[in-house]
């Protein structure tokens, strides 16, 4: 396993993160062996960073992944969890609701404390004034109070997290959709920002939100149809040629250097074990051409996200 620093923390973490949006039910039924299976899995290959959220599966994600990590598995991991975030409509970005949430994770999770939490989805706030100003506060706060080591924000649109990082004092932040086989509007519009002031980022969502899979995205997808249309495309290309779109997917992300850590939503050992696959396996390099001209009609599109309007 290879590992990067994520920007002044002083933590070194693994390039393949685990995440744990899966493990809240989100995709399908998921059981607790699994998810056990998963992230023990994961942890004995050298992962070394999990993260979660209160809003995946209200909860249930941060449960079973407490419970995954008891006996001693916890020693060996960082763990990145996200507050403010309820629900798919549900959102209290208030110190009182931050906190309630943040309390409420470290006792599902087991632990008296996370590595990094981060505010979640902050482009759905109506104030973004007061999460640059009362919710950061907060997430002071809470460092300094040891619920926490590190603290960051997580959304989007790259111009509102452009926008966190230079108004607070971020340690790490969470980009997803923004690198990837299609868009890699990461690297110019938030990265040297980023490493100007030390934050680091955490790239999440490498296919997608599954519009680099065989499957697709889900119905509930955002996104225009002439992106859907154009993955599908650059999808049925892969299979044509005996490859997967996804292993590609995660072969591209993996590659990044610039990117200390590539979050995957890993529901199954399995799925697991063909991210290791991407990681140790060499690109296809003609195969990766041939998908990027499929792609290059819809290059860097991004689609509204929440309440911003930037």
């Amino acid at each position: 396993m290879e590992y990067r620093p994520l920007g002044n923390t002083g933590l070194s973490v693994s390039v393949l993160g685990q995440g744990g949006a899966a493990f809240g039910q989100q995709y399908g039924a998921v059981s607790p062996a699994e998810v056990a299976d998963t992230v023990h899995a994961a942890v004995d290959a050298g992962v070394n960073l999990i993260d979660t959220s209160a809003y995946y599966g209200r909860g249930v994600s941060e449960e079973l992944i407490g419970k995954a990590l008891a006996g001693g598995w916890r020693d060996r991991v960082n763990i990145c969890t996200k507050a403010c975030r309820l629900d798919r409509d549900v959102f209290d970005f208030t110190p009182e609701g931050t906190r309630k949430c943040v309390e409420g994770s470290l006792r599902r999770l087991g632990t008296d404390h996370v590595e990094i939490l981060l505010a979640h989805d902050i482009e759905f706030a109506t104030d973004y004034e007061y999460v640059f100003n009362e919710t950061y506060r907060t997430l002071e706060q809470l460092k300094k109070e040891g619920k926490t080591r590190f603290i960051g924000m997580s959304c989007y649109p790259l111009p509102l997290l452009k926008q966190a990082i230079e108004r607070c004092r971020l340690d790490a932040v969470i980009s997803y959709a923004h690198f990837n086989l299609f868009n890699t509007r990461l690297l110019t519009e938030l990265l040297p920002v980023a490493a100007a002031r030390g934050t680091g980022v955490m790239n999440a969502s490498a296919l997608a939100m599954g519009l680099l899979t065989n499957q697709g995205p889900q119905p509930w997808f955002p996104g225009p149809p002439e992106v859907i249309a154009a993955c599908k495309r650059a999808a049925e290309l892969c299979r044509a040629r005996g490859a997967d779109i996804a292993f590609l997917g995660m072969q591209f992300a993996y590659s990044e250097k610039s990117i200390p850590c590539t979050l995957s939503g890993a529901a199954r050992k399995g799925e697991f074990d063909a991210n290791l696959r991407a990681l140790a396996e060499p690109i296809d390099r003609a195969l990766l051409a041939d998908v990027m001209a499929v792609l290059d009609p819809v290059r860097d599109r991004t689609w509204p996200c929440g309440n911003w309007k930037g």
